[in-house]
Formats: C-alpha cells, structure tokens, sequence
C-alpha cells in the first residue's frame, strides 16, 4: 500500500536539486545585492568623469593662480596669468588624453 501512495520519495533527485539551485541562485543574488557587488562597475564611469572634471578644472584654476602670483611681484600684470592660465589649460588636456588612452 506504501508503494502506491504518493510522496517524497517518488520524487526525482533532479526536481529537489532544481529546487535547491533556484534557492541558491535567489541567495546569492540577494546577497550580491545587499553588498552593492553591481555598483562597482557603475561608479567606473562616474570617478572617471570626476577625475576628467578635477583635472580640467585643478590645472586651469592652478595655472591663473601661478600666473596671478606672478604678475603681483613681476607687475606684468595680465601677460603672466594669461600664459599661465593656457599652459594649465594645456597641462589639463594634456592630462585628459593620458587618462582616456589607459586600458580598461
């Protein structure tokens, strides 16, 4: 009578292990998710705007104060800030290119 009734023991190996994989899959991905595993390749692209940003912006506003500096104690007044301030600009492209031909 045992042999006719339904149960656990009619059941495949390949049902339970089907089960348990879905089960394993779902944890693993909620975990994946609660440590944040998938921000990292999001934030790639946004340091490297930051970065780009900070040069352009650090090398321009470090070569007029240069050129600022210089032109207070030389009285050249504008001829040395805006040297300066093109040869920042220059330094920052300049750091640009570097970085966008670095491999991925």
């Amino acid at each position: 009578m045992a042999e006719n009734e339904p149960g656990p023991e009619n059941l495949g190996e390949d049902v339970r292990l089907k089960s348990l994989d879905e089960r394993l899959k779902a944890a693993r991905n909620g975990e994946a998710l609660r440590k944040g595993a998938g921000k990292a390749a999001d934030d790639a692209g946004y340091r490297l705007g930051n970065r780009v940003l900070a040069e352009l912006v650090g090398g321009m506003a470090g070569g007029a104060l240069i050129g600022w500096v210089i032109d207070r104690f030389a009285g050249t007044s504008p001829w040395a800030l805006l040297v300066m301030l093109a040869l920042g600009t220059v330094v920052a492209f300049r750091n640009i290119i570097r970085i966008s031909q670095r491999p991925k």
